[in-house]
Parts: structure tokens; sequence; C-alpha cells
């Protein structure tokens, strides 16, 4: 704990606005330019005051990661096994997706506070109410979790340097399938075959392409009758 720190920690100050602050400055200025100093700031406190709720920016970020799941809305129970986790699945990329960098705080951090506890009893439930066996229940949360954030990493990320200099990312894929097409065929024959396969799928596409390949693989661990 820094020594500058104030002697009594302020009373009107807790965990839930530090967390509440932290989204706004990620909103603002997304997790690059996210810091304790700003966060203090926001709630109108000097940075030593953080210290007496969070040890440090990591685990404010951990804060930050379940107050990022406040407003996820589990899907209806209606449907079978699988179209309730697919509908898990795009509801969590569309949330992502709608908040500045949420991806990268989330991305592999495991900090069980109360709202991320609530999405993850009930999808444990419904896994096992499927007949999923414990184990693979928890396989498959932490697989689909994984999926979803790991996807979304990759489109929020540019495609090329065009994409960061303002070409859309439209552009930038069939520039690419333009450089696929001009390449030798007789030493790059696939690619040049391919090129429209390769970049003529929209994101929302491949989403939904490699979700279901996942859903088909997990039908498999179902007891007969039940996949």
């Amino acid at each position: 704990m820094p020594a500058d720190q104030d002697d009594a920690a302020p009373p009107a100050l807790t965990r839930e606005a530090l967390a509440r602050a932290a989204l706004r400055v990620l909103e603002r200025d997304g997790l690059a330019g996210l810091s304790m100093r700003k966060v203090a700031a926001e709630v109108g406190v000097k940075a030593a005051s953080l210290y007496w709720h969070v040890r440090d920016k990591e685990e404010l970020l951990d804060l930050l990661n379940d107050a990022l799941m406040a407003d996820v809305e589990a899907p209806p129970r209606t449907g079978d096994w699988r179209v309730q986790l697919r509908a898990y699945c795009e509801r969590y990329r569309a949330h992502l997706l709608g908040r500045r960098d949420a991806a990268k705080v989330v991305a592999g951090r495991l900090a069980p506070g109360p709202n991320l506890l609530r999405l993850l009893e009930d999808q444990l439930d419904r896994l096992r109410g499927a007949g999923f066996s414990a184990a693979d229940a928890a396989m498959v949360s932490y697989l689909l979790g994984a999926y979803v954030q790991g996807f979304v990493l990759q489109e929020q990320s540019p495609m090329a340097a065009a994409e960061t200099t303002g070409t859309g990312r439209r552009q930038v894929a069939d520039d690419a399938a333009e450089r696929f097409r001009a390449l030798p065929a007789d030493e790059f024959p696939r690619l040049v075959a391919m090129a429209d396969d390769l970049t003529g799928p929209d994101l929302d596409a491949r989403f939904a392409f490699g979700l279901e390949r996942i859903l088909d693989g997990l039908a498999a661990l179902l007891p007969p009758g039940r996949g």
C-alpha cells in the first residue's frame, strides 16, 4: 500500500463506485488509457485513496471484468440445448462488441464477482440439464467463452495497416482477394482459385460457421438421443 495514502479510507468510496468509474474511463479512453489516476479523478479522489479498495490495476481490472457483465441477460430457456448455447454466444459477442475494449478486459480473466457468478450458474445449470456431465459442462462453459472472446479480439484488430488509415474492412478484404488472384497460378493454384472463398464471407458468417462446428462436436459428448 503506498506510503502517501490517506490515513483513513474515504467513507463514500466503494468498490462498486470504482467499477462504475472504471467503466466510464474504459469507454472514453480505452484499455490503454485506463489508469488508477484517471479512475481516481473520475470519482474525485487522489489515486492513493483507491488502494484502500484495490491493491493495484490488475485488481481494478478484476472489478471491471465483473462490472462489464452487469447488464448481460441470459437467453430465454426455450428450445433445446443447442439453441440456447447458440443464443448465449451470439448475445455475448454482441455485448463485447458494444463496449470499447471489453474483450481485452475479459479475455482469459477469471475473477468471479456477483454478475459473473449469476451467468455461470445459469449456464452450468442448462448444460447439466441438457445431459452434459459435470466435468464436460465446466469445459464447455470455458470453451464457449474462449471462442467468443477470441473471435471478438480478432475482429476488433486491424486486418492490415490500410484499415488504420481509414480503409474499410470490406475493401481490405477485397484488395487481398485481388492479390490472391494475381498470384502465379502454377505456384499458388489454391489461393488463386479460392480467392473469393477466403475473403468473401463476412464476420457474422465466420462466427456462425465456427460456432456451429463447436456445437456439432459438443453433441458427441451427450448420451444417445440427447445430442
